[in-house]
């Protein structure tokens, strides 16, 4: 997956704020985008690239922390950095047990920003490439036949060739045929790679298809 330039979404209801942050950033290089709420965030359209949200605790109408907890319903899935006036420990526990990467006290560091945004950008371009391998694995595994799939299953599994011809009622022979042309499709050098190609996919021994965790 090509890397993009990184995008740093700031939401804060001060404008000073947003204008000192978003100088700040833009400083060292970082596209940045501000709103004033939650929901011009949300409106807004945003790029296919590492990002990191950085937002204020308390804003009118939703709080930043329940605003956190709403983006999985909304399928956004983007590491956060919190600042705050008024913060006090149980807020900071809530905001790092949901996930967020730092919980920082007005007046803060720059430079305490700053590595708390890099912490972030760098996890969510880790998160995306996990999920372009992921998606190239679920393509791959959709070239195999259903045949392909139920063997695949059986083998990761540990079970010897015998076995599984003996649990699909084919030959021996058959399942050799079809455990080298899974190796050639899946394109796995080795079981062991094929193995972990299965653990990442999720992949149901009974049924042969990726399962949800």
């Amino acid at each position: 997956m090509r890397e993009e330039q990184s995008v740093v979404f700031v939401i804060d209801d001060d404008p000073s704020i947003r204008d000192t942050l978003e100088d700040l950033l833009r400083s060292v290089g970082l596209d940045v985008r501000v709103f004033e709420s939650t929901q011009g965030f949300l409106a807004s359209e945003r790029p296919d690239a590492p990002a990191c949200l950085v937002l204020d605790v308390r804003l009118p109408g939703q709080s930043g922390l329940d605003f956190q907890r709403g983006l999985p319903a909304l399928g956004i899935d983007l590491p956060m950095v919190f600042i705050t006036g008024h913060g006090d420990v149980p807020m900071a526990v809530q905001a790092m047990k949901a996930g967020a990467i730092e919980f920082l006290t007005k007046p803060f560091r720059d430079q305490q920003l700053l590595d708390a945004i890099q912490a972030g950008i760098e996890e969510d371009r880790a998160r995306r490439r996990d999920a372009a391998l992921v998606a190239e694995l679920r393509t791959r595994l959709e070239s195999l036949t259903e045949r392909e799939r139920q063997i695949m299953a059986l083998v990761v599994i540990g079970q010897l060739n015998k076995q599984i011809a003996a649990a699909l009622d084919i030959s021996e022979v058959t399942v050799k045929v079809h455990r080298g042309q899974i190796i050639r499709k899946m394109r796995a050098k080795s079981l062991p790679e094929l193995v972990r190609m299965a653990d990442r996919l999720c992949l149901h021994p009974n049924a042969g298809h990726p399962q949800p965790r």
